[in-house]
Order: structure tokens, then sequence, then C-alpha cells
């Protein structure tokens, strides 16, 4: 078990009770997206959310938290996002199927947190790193999207269990029902949003995000699409953008893995808009040599930045999936991460 994960589960019972309520509004309403989120603290970029208990299919204990909801009455009763294109996963492997015992969910996919998040950057160019091991994964029936069969899709990612918790969870309390996650702060429509890092589909997009390493969400329909019959909306990291620890333009994984700071991703749809997935579909952007040149590499603050930089032929696809249309044909890379938005400004 790793060492921060050396704690005392609570009984399955004292939670059971909440483990399908919906939660109750947080007193600080303005700090988070929907309103179940407890706090936000944007400085420390930490969220505080409502923790719920299941239990395995082996009968352990499991916390997980859910975030979105894929039917709209459902998600305000629950205080969640409402995002309706998870329910075009349904009847893929992206959805686990789980059962409601009395009010408690037996989940049928659990998740191994032991391992050590293994992130080893390039000397010289920061990304791609030569070593990436994610430090929790799932089995092979584990996806945070579940259903109870009743078409309604939920994202609940586990993010504890006697294996121990997720890289990402800094404070667990079973016996309040709360836990304080990380948030990556990106940029949409120009705002920038806070967001969770959960899942990943793949196990270097795990473990650079250090996410649980969910296989299964690699199912889920729409790669290269944003259309209402996709699962998916797209998040455009930057491979090569501007460097320097206190440039005000950095931005970029060469410069995240170079110790820099954050990413600094840029995501398509906002939550709160039909359009809005929290499953991202992973289209990378690179800066050409001539763009880099010329000066014109700067932040990337929207998805129509990045599209006008591609139609411009300053911005190249580092992916070899599907060519996005709503992005001037940016390619995806393949993966799916699962990063639901809590905050922004």
């Amino acid at each position: 078990m790793k060492k921060h994960a050396a704690l005392v589960l609570a009984p399955l019972a004292a939670a059971a009770a909440a483990s399908i309520a919906p939660s109750a509004p947080a007193a600080t309403r303005d700090a988070g997206v929907f309103p179940s989120v407890i706090s936000v603290d944007r400085a420390h970029r930490t969220a505080t959310l409502p923790l719920f208990t299941g239990r395995t299919a082996a009968g352990q204990p499991t916390y997980y938290i859910v975030t979105e909801s894929s039917d709209k009455a459902d998600a305000q009763r629950r205080g969640v996002n409402y995002a309706p294109k998870l329910r075009n996963a349904l009847g893929t492997k992206a959805v686990q199927t789980v059962t409601d015992d009395n009010g408690t969910l037996v989940f049928a996919g659990t998740v191994d947190f032991a391992p050590k998040n293994v992130l080893t950057p390039d000397k010289k160019t920061g990304f791609p790193p030569v070593k990436a091991v994610p430090g929790a994964v799932g089995d092979a029936a584990y996806s945070p999207l579940i259903t109870t069969g009743d078409g309604v899709v939920l994202n609940a990612p586990q993010v504890a269990n006697p294996t121990g918790r997720a890289d990402t969870v800094s404070r667990l309390d079973t016996t309040a029902g709360r836990v304080t996650e990380a948030l990556f702060k990106g940029f949409v429509n120009g705002t920038p949003n806070y967001y969770l890092h959960t899942d990943g589909s793949a196990p270097l997009l795990a473990a650079l995000e250090t996410s649980t390493y969910a296989k299964n969400l690699a199912a889920a329909p729409g790669r290269g699409s944003n259309a209402a019959s996709s699962a998916l909306s797209a998040i455009i990291p930057v491979i090569n953008g501007p460097r320097g620890r206190h440039n005000p333009q950095r931005q970029g994984l060469q410069s995240a893995l170079l110790g820099e700071g954050q990413p600094y991703n840029v995501e398509q749809e906002p939550v709160g808009v039909a359009a809005y997935s929290p499953l991202w579909d992973v289209t990378p952007a690179v800066w050409t040599k001539r763009a880099i040149a010329h000066g014109r590499r700067k932040r990337l603050t929207s998805a129509a930045q990045v599209a006008a930089g591609v139609r411009a032929h300053r911005i190249t696809s580092a992916g070899k999936s599907k060519a996005n249309g709503s992005l001037a044909g940016l390619r995806a890379i393949g993966f799916v991460s699962n990063c639901p938005i809590v905050a922004i400004g």
C-alpha cells in the first residue's frame, strides 16, 4: 500500500445511505461549477467533493466521486454536471454496469492503487518522457462510467480502496464523506477553468496526469468528432509551446515536463452546454518550425485559436488518429482522458 494511503477505511455501512443520494449544495456555491462541489482552492489547485462508499464484486469497500450525469433531471438532483454525450457510450466497454444493493453500489470493476507513478522526462525536451508508468491501474472490467441499466450514465471515478488511494487525492475523510482532489488549470473560449484528472485510456496519458489507467475508456465512440453523436469533446495539449517558468506566454507538455509548471491545455467545450463531455479526445497540437522562427508562437486559450493556427499552417498535428473537422483537421492521438470541469474563472 502506498505511504499516503496509510489510513483506516471506514465501515461500509457508514456511508452506504449516501452512495447514490443527491449531495447537499455547498455553502460556497460561487466556487464550483456544479452545486455539490464543497470548495475550490484555485491558488493551490484543489477541489473538495462529496465522497461515496461502494463495494467491489469481491466485497471490499471502494470510494468514489460523482461528477456528471447523462440525464438532466438526475444531474440537477445530484448537483453535478449535465453531460448528455455520455449516453452515447452505452453498450460499449466504456460503461460498466453496476448493481444497486439497498443503496450501495456494487462495482464489477475496480482499481489497484498500489503501483508507483513513474514519469521520467527527457533531459533536453521534457516531452516525450523516456519512461511513463501509471500509478493506478483499473482491472479488465473497470471504467469510471457506470450505469445501473436504467439508461443513465454517471461519471463515477473510484478514488480509494484497501490497495491505497489515487495520486491526485491529498485528503480523504471517509467519516465525513469528502475528498480533496488535485486540479489542472486550462482554458476554454479564452477563459481559465479548473478540472479534475481522474482516468486515462493509455499508460502514457495516465502517467502524465497521475490518473488511473482505464483502458476501457478507449471504447467511447466519436474519435475526432464533436458531434452530438460523439461521447467525446476535444482537449488540445500543446506539445512545444513557449517555455520559461516566468514567461507569461508559457504553455505546453515540454515546458511542463521540464518542471516549469502545468501544461495549460485547451478544452474545446465549456461545461453547461450540450456539447460538453468530461471524456476528452486528446488532440495534441505542435507549433511548426516556421511559426517559431517568425515569432508566431504564443499561449493558446481557445479552440478557435487552435483552428486558426492550423488553417494558417502555423500549427500541425502530433496525433495520427481521426482528423477533427471542428478543429480544422487537427488529428486526435487516440487517447481518452476523463477530466471533469469543476470551476471557471
